[in-house]
């Protein structure tokens, strides 16, 4: 710690609404969406874009509309002044965590004093998948891959996790997601959107992802999705969506001499590398990095976000963490199941969620983690000050 340049400070955290596939985001292109969030954020702060240094920004599909470096894009969509630079990060499902990461680590070493870390996920316009390209040969003779629909179901499988325990954790985050809306859990992270979509009007400001209809018999009505004889479904999964989030962070000089209040501060961040066949098992592995580099352990952690790639993910996660007992602090307000998993705004979007539930709770310290295709997960630690 007496090494770093300065505590990279968390001054503000905020998202859209998540939009289902194909629903009332669709009429809006990623990087203006994101621009719109990138205002909210500097207009909560009252801070002048113009102070901001550097977006790292989170993108998986990085094609189409959300190619040509949209981490530039969306600050010039936004209005920004071009002095403002930006830069798209891709470590798939983690890439608006990592996002975090390196905005924390420029600060951490001295080298900028305000960065935003985002990231936006339009999936109804960009397909997933839609910017990648046939894998090496050789990289199919070293390796089992799969897809990661399959790899969910190897970790069901693996950790004896039963249909009925993953169509139950997904009822539960749905539950949590509505009561979440219901109690204003979000009001403070979740910022308008301005739409043209004739469909719902001008705003859109409310979570359409989480299904209040949902149950167990509706749950298990659905087909497996991956394997004829499977468990995963497309009820236990994430949603497929459309979102984008944002984090400002500043070093403690630019927060006094700006007059900033941070909220928080990253801690510390940790990755893991695992076998790219069950590559979604990574969490605790990544988790057990970021806590040790932080001298702490899960008793000093209040409340845990873990992304919901697939019920079996989280599920897995819960047990090797050992946090069966702790399962109210994990996701307490839903998750990627519930409100979906925009894949490169996800890391931003959970981050915001963590910050806003270790207020309501007065807590201290919070952690979040999500696994990564092809056999990587990340974590960061933050506290609340």
């Amino acid at each position: 710690m007496s090494a770093w340049h300065s505590d990279a400070l968390i001054i503000d955290a905020v998202r859209s609404p998540i939009g289902r596939r194909n629903g009332t985001l669709r009429s809006i292109r990623g990087d203006e969406l994101a621009g719109q969030v990138l205002n909210a954020l500097v207009r909560r702060s009252d801070v002048d874009p113009a102070h901001v240094e550097d977006v790292e920004f989170g993108c998986v599909t990085q094609i189409g509309e959300q190619g040509w470096n949209i981490g530039r894009m969306a600050p010039l969509v936004a209005g920004w002044p071009d002095s403002v630079c930006g830069t798209t990060v891709d470590r798939q499902c983690g890439s608006s965590m990592q996002a975090s990461f390196n905005a924390a680590t420029a600060i951490w070493s001295g080298q900028l004093d305000v960065v935003v870390a985002a990231g936006a996920e339009m999936m109804s316009r960009v397909p997933m998948g839609s910017s990648g390209g046939d894998l090496s040969d050789t990289l199919h003779e070293r390796w089992q891959i799969v897809s990661q629909g399959i790899s969910a179901e190897v970790i069901a499988n693996e950790w004896e996790i039963s249909r009925d325990e993953l169509d139950a954790f997904s009822l539960e985050s749905h539950r949590r997601a509505v009561r979440a809306i219901d109690e204003g859990h979000f009001a403070n992270e979740v910022v308008p959107v301005d739409l043209t979509n004739p469909h719902v009007g001008v705003v859109f400001d409310v979570d359409e992802t989480p299904r209040r209809d949902t149950s167990m018999e509706a749950l298990a009505a659905l087909k497996p999705a991956f394997l004829p004889d499977g468990k995963v479904t497309a009820g236990n999964s994430s949603q497929i969506c459309d979102g984008a989030a944002a984090v400002l962070v500043a070093s403690e000089d630019a927060a006094n001499r700006l007059g900033l209040e941070p909220r928080a501060r990253f801690v510390s961040f940790g990755l893991a590398g695992v076998d790219p066949h069950r590559m979604l098992h990574g969490n605790p592995q990544a988790c057990a990095a970021a806590l040790a580099r932080a001298d702490l352990g899960w008793d000093d952690i209040s409340v845990i976000e873990v992304n919901e790639a697939f019920a079996s993910v989280a599920l897995q996660f819960i047990r090797d963490a050992r946090l069966q007992d702790r399962v109210e602090d994990v996701n307490p307000n839903g998750g990627g199941i519930s409100l979906g998993h925009p894949l490169g705004a996800t890391g931003a979007r959970i981050t915001a969620t963590l910050l806003n539930e270790l207020e309501r709770r007065q807590a201290r310290y919070g952690i979040a983690t999500m696994c990564i295709g092809f056999g990587q997960a990340i974590a960061a630690v933050i506290e609340r000050l």
